[in-house]
């Protein structure tokens, strides 16, 4: 049995209402959706409490990361020269294991969005997406961004942006403990990400259209923040 056919049963109304009331929620939701890093500079809110700020990294402004999220294998279809496309390849994520679509969000340490990405196949690099969107020309001089690994290389991208990256170990040149120690204490300020995106939408297998994920992914990233101004997070906390 179908989500729609569920609700129908449960709700008295055949599939078709139901899929139809279910598109004007998600328009309605979407409109009302709207991060503070695309609004122009000039009308972009400004950090301006402690909370706001980590204290161990002054000028951090954003924790941008990749998320994926499992899908059902897509189907080949023919095209129009009779061949067959392959449609199942891009969306296989080595990291997975599995089929994926991918997002790009930006985070402030108090939990709220300020970027979300439109969704792209799962074997997109982390690295490739955040050229691709192009958010840290966005960071004024005063700002900065929190990544991971997977970011190893932007820093020349963008040689005038402040970035925050732990360090790579290279062949023959392994990491030494103090860089240990400091990636390990990067990574305590980067779980404000997975304390964000832990709703139950975004971590089981995505049933629906994929043309619909990028929509549907900005409405729970637009629920998140409205969410945290009712709730908020634990102030980060390294310790």
């Amino acid at each position: 049995m179908s989500y729609y056919e569920l609700l129908g049963f449960f709700y008295d109304l055949n599939k078709t209402n139901i899929e139809d009331n279910l598109k004007a929620i998600l328009d309605t939701l979407e409109n009302m959706t709207e991060f503070n890093f695309e609004r122009p500079k000039e009308n972009r809110k400004k950090l301006s409490s402690v909370e706001e700020v980590m204290d161990a990294f002054p000028q951090m402004r954003l924790v941008v990361d990749g998320k994926e999220q499992r899908v059902e294998r897509p189907k080949n279809k023919e095209g129009k020269d009779g061949n067959m496309q392959d449609r199942q390849k891009p969306y296989y994520s080595g990291k997975k294991k599995s089929h994926t679509i991918k997002n790009q969000v930006a985070i402030l340490p108090v939990g709220f969005v300020e970027h979300a990405s439109k969704s792209v196949p799962g074997s997109t690099h982390d690295l490739t997406l955040l050229r691709q969107t192009d958010l840290l020309s966005e960071l004024s001089a005063e700002e900065a961004a929190i990544m991971d690994k997977g970011y190893d290389g932007i820093a020349a991208d963008y040689p005038d942006k402040k970035q925050y990256l732990p360090f790579k170990a290279r062949r023959d040149h392994p990491l030494t403990e103090e860089q240990k120690a400091y990636n390990r204490f990067l990574d305590k300020y980067r779980i404000v990400v997975e304390h964000t995106m832990k709703f139950q939408v975004l971590v089981q297998r995505f049933r629906y259209r994929l043309s619909k994920h990028s929509s549907i992914f900005r409405i729970v990233c637009g629920l998140v923040n409205r969410r945290i101004q009712l709730c908020p997070l634990k102030k980060y906390n390294p310790a």
